[in-house]
């Protein structure tokens, strides 16, 4: 039997006896075919392909520039197709049994560049009510400034008081932040943080509180995580960001703008409170981008071309 007619009859048995959707089917079938098309290639029959051709083909792939999960949804098409050769007898092992597709490339986090951060940061709304404003200026300062994640954010109460999460000491210019794992770290305030939390600590009490938190709603509660994101998410647009700013964001902004300054990795892994120094890594990656960035915009040479000789 040559290998179209196997493939139809491959194809038949997903349609019939696994009851697979049409769209899933037409999906195999494309997988399918460039299987045939490397067999044909590679001049060998489908019942002859090795493990050493799923592994040169997955390699071409890659190459070519398919992504890590295309292949692996390539792969599984593959792997299933073999194993029903296998259960007709027409193969003794499978070739895709332990072939694996290549790892995907985890995504850099999304950060501000410097001139975004400051435009954020200073932008004040003028015609928004006063109260609100005030707090959402402090809580960009700490995020930005401190490098705190939303939940430690969200935890800080004015002062330290027993069972408090966090808590903001001005005098010492520090704050104190329960972080992953039950883990606490003090996180030093800048002069700008001081300052926006002052101003915040002034007019904080215009509205009654039902508790110690640091930052609260209007009805006097603490802030939730959500209503952080809504807020900074409406104050980046109105700054007049291109991208919706959220927490997370903030804090790998700091944690960039830090490394890129001191190049000090520990530094940046105790200030953002991480247990491996491997999830600190990431922002190398942030870095050398910066540095790439910067080398592109101001070396005389990084972009002349080559003469060519005529």
């Amino acid at each position: 039997m040559d290998d179209t007619a196997l493939i139809e009859r491959y194809l038949e048995h997903v349609r019939v006896e696994k009851r697979l959707a049409q769209r899933t089917v037409e999906l195999y079938a494309i997988d399918m075919q460039k299987l045939v098309t490397n067999a044909q290639q590679a001049n060998i029959p489908l019942t002859r392909v090795q493990n050493a051709h799923i592994r040169r083909w997955v390699a071409q792939m890659h190459s070519g520039g398919r992504s890590g999960r295309g292949i692996a949804l390539i792969l599984s098409g593959w792997r299933g197709f073999f194993t029903w050769l296998g259960r007709e007898g027409l193969v003794d092992s499978n070739p895709v049994q332990d072939v694996r597709a290549p790892k995907a490339p985890k995504p850099l986090p999304k950060a501000l560049s410097v001139e975004e951060s400051m435009q954020l940061a200073d932008f004040d709304a003028e015609d928004d009510d006063p109260w609100l404003e005030t707090r959402d200026a402090a809580i960009v300062e700490l995020l930005y400034g401190c490098g705190l994640r939303v939940g430690e954010l969200v935890g800080l109460d004015v002062q330290a008081a027993a069972g408090a999460r966090g808590w903001i000491d001005l005098d010492a210019a520090d704050a104190h932040v329960l972080g992953k794992g039950g883990k606490r770290r003090s996180v030093p305030l800048g002069s700008k943080a001081i300052e926006a939390l002052r101003l915040w600590l002034d007019v904080r009490g215009d509205v009654p509180t039902t508790g110690a938190a640091l930052f609260t709603g209007q009805r006097g509660t603490r802030l939730t995580p959500q209503s952080i994101w809504q807020r900074l998410r409406r104050r980046s647009l109105r700054a007049g960001l291109a991208t919706p700013v959220h927490p997370h964001m903030l804090r790998h902004s700091f944690a960039s703008h830090i490394l890129q300054s001191s190049g000090d990795l520990r530094a940046v892994q105790e200030l953002l409170g991480h247990a491996n120094i491997g999830t600190t890594q990431v922002y190398t990656r942030l870095d050398f981008q910066h540095l790439a960035k910067a080398y592109d915009a101001a070396h005389p040479r990084a972009h002349r071309k080559p003469d060519v000789k005529k």
